[in-house]
């Protein structure tokens, strides 16, 4: 694609960078603009692993982009550097048999009800599978690495409004998380505020997550060197200060499921705020003489989406191109 026009990327978060990613590497010239760089963005704290959202707006693009980036995921555990493994995994909670026999549980790989001798007390329905996981500051650098072989760029450059990008390119991609709010006037765009405490491993290999529909779940994520323990989920919450009792009742917890983590140490808390919207945003609009392609909106499933996202994303700038 010698001809292609430059690309400027707003956010240098996972959707920022697997977008630019896919357009570099599809012969776009890319620059991402971002008001911090990867290993400072909420994409950092994620808890990060693969597994489908439940039913919302664009159910079937939701599916799609879900499918695709596993296909992705897949392949990258293959790669040490990636900070990607594919972890086995346990889930209890309110997962119902509609949930389990959905087209978007059929993608789960190797998914199937848990023995109940698995099961932790207090808890009488579950599953087992095999999740893509991602260490997020492992993974951020190897996107990071991976742009820059393709011949992309990151600067630190806040953006004061998409028309200041569209300046400088007639392509611009709209991936700037929480900061899309004021960019685009987008008042449906809210923060919900997480917290995470992150662990030494005491030797964990499989992740747990309880699924329920209130603001506080118990879930661990075991990487190599560390295990991310959370969750919360309080929407509307702009402060990203950590709160000691969340701290306190998120330890309490994983420590009751798996008491091994009762003997690890706390390495830090960690906190930050997912860009939440009725139905992610991936569309293309007229941005004065420009295209602005937007890419944002994702809540706590930006891992999951990304790389579907990220493939609409270049489709999206292709049919520019076509013409």
């Amino acid at each position: 694609m010698a001809s292609a026009q430059q690309i400027v990327v707003v956010g240098a978060g996972v959707s920022g960078l697997t977008s630019a990613v896919c357009l570099a590497e599809a012969g776009w010239p890319v620059r991402v603009w971002t008001a911090a760089m990867p290993q400072h963005t909420t994409s950092k704290v994620a808890g990060a692993v693969w597994l489908p959202p439940r039913p919302a707006e664009r159910a079937s693009d939701t599916l799609d982009w879900t499918e695709r980036s596993l296909g992705v995921f897949r392949e990258l555990a293959d790669d040490p550097s990636s900070g990607v493994q594919l972890a086995p995994a346990l889930a209890v909670g309110e997962l119902t048999a509609t949930d389990a026999m959905s087209s978007a549980a059929a993608l789960i790989p190797g998914l199937r009800p848990a023995d109940r001798a698995d099961l932790p007390d207090g808890f009488r329905n579950g599953f087992c599978a095999t999740l893509p996981m991602v260490d997020m500051p492992q993974y951020l650098d190897y996107l990071t690495r991976r742009l820059t072989e393709a011949g992309g760029q990151i600067e630190e450059h806040p953006v004061r409004s998409l028309a200041e990008a569209a300046d400088a390119a007639p392509i611009v991609v709209n991936c700037a998380g929480l900061a899309a709010r004021p960019l685009t006037g987008d008042d449906t765009l809210r923060p919900l505020f997480g917290q995470h405490v992150v662990l030494t491993n005491p030797g964990l290999r499989q992740l747990f997550l309880e699924i329920n529909g209130g603001p506080e779940w118990t879930c661990y994520f075991p990487h190599p060197k560390r295990v991310v323990c959370g969750g919360i989920s309080i929407p509307g919450r702009w402060d990203t200060a950590a709160d000691p009792d969340v701290t306190e009742r998120i330890l309490h917890r994983c420590r009751q499921i798996e008491p091994r983590l009762a003997e690890a140490e706390v390495i830090e808390t960690i906190t930050g705020l997912r860009p939440d919207r009725p139905s992610v945003r991936v569309e293309a609009e007229p941005l004065g003489r420009a295209r602005c392609i937007h890419n944002y909106g994702h809540g706590g499933n930006g891992v999951t989406l990304s790389w579907g996202c990220a493939r609409d994303v270049v489709r999206l700038a292709g049919q520019r191109e076509a013409r």
